[in-house]
């Protein structure tokens, strides 16, 4: 009973939206009608910046981390003789944050794409994988500019450290890596037709190292 208590909780932290509260707050307007209409961090780089696309992003992620965290109230599973069930357990409050940003309560159930949260509740549950995700993450961001492409690889490469670099144990969090890096592909295949399309927005990032990349072709010419 206490468990659904905290999945209920954590699906309600999950909801809380952002982007649509920084949207209507400081801008006046709803950031779902601009962009790809979500109600995430990346479309808030597009349409406000990358200011308040930073803002969303840690925001989203730290919703992750308090959900997931939210354990600590049952004192069963604080005992390191139960780390098995805490995976478990966590796992389910992650998933049930990341079913609120998707499906936000709070904003007539359109929210985001819900990668950032999902961050966070990597973080929360298994912080060495979450860094080296986020490594992955922002090489892809460095070279690419698109945030869409970073996601997926480092979705996958979540999958990989899991299955392979870091043969986690628990059964469970093996198939939750690879039902992750499904989700993220699915959830972004308008995304990946935009990419293969060359249509794909690029984050306002990086525009001093674009145009001496610019400046050095129109040279060569």
């Amino acid at each position: 009973m206490n468990e659904i208590l905290l999945i209920i909780a954590a699906y309600l932290i999950g909801s809380v939206p952002t982007a649509i509260w920084v949207s209507r707050y400081f801008f006046g307007i709803d950031i779902r009608d601009y962009g790809s209409g979500n109600a995430g961090a990346t479309n808030t780089y597009r349409v406000l910046g990358a200011k308040w696309g930073t803002l969303v992003m840690i925001t989203d992620m730290v919703k992750g981390v308090i959900a997931t965290s939210l354990y600590i109230l049952i004192p069963y599973y604080v005992t390191k003789s139960n780390e098995w069930d805490r995976t478990n357990l966590m796992i389910g409050l992650g998933l049930a944050a990341v079913a609120g940003h998707i499906f936000p309560i709070w904003a007539g159930f359109r929210g985001g794409k819900g990668v950032a949260t999902l961050f966070g509740m990597i973080l929360a549950i298994q912080p060495i994988v979450a860094v080296c995700c986020v490594g992955v993450f922002l090489l892809v961001l460095y070279l690419t500019r698109f945030v869409s492409l970073s996601s997926i690889l480092s979705s996958v490469a979540f999958a990989v450290f899991i299955l392979f670099i870091f043969n986690d144990d628990v059964t469970l969090y093996r198939i939750f890596s690879v039902a992750v890096a499904l989700m993220v592909i699915l959830t972004h295949q308008k995304n990946i037709n935009r990419l293969l399309n060359g249509t794909e927005s690029k984050v306002p990032i990086l525009k001093h190292r674009d145009r001496r990349r610019s400046n050095r072709q129109k040279r060569r010419r």
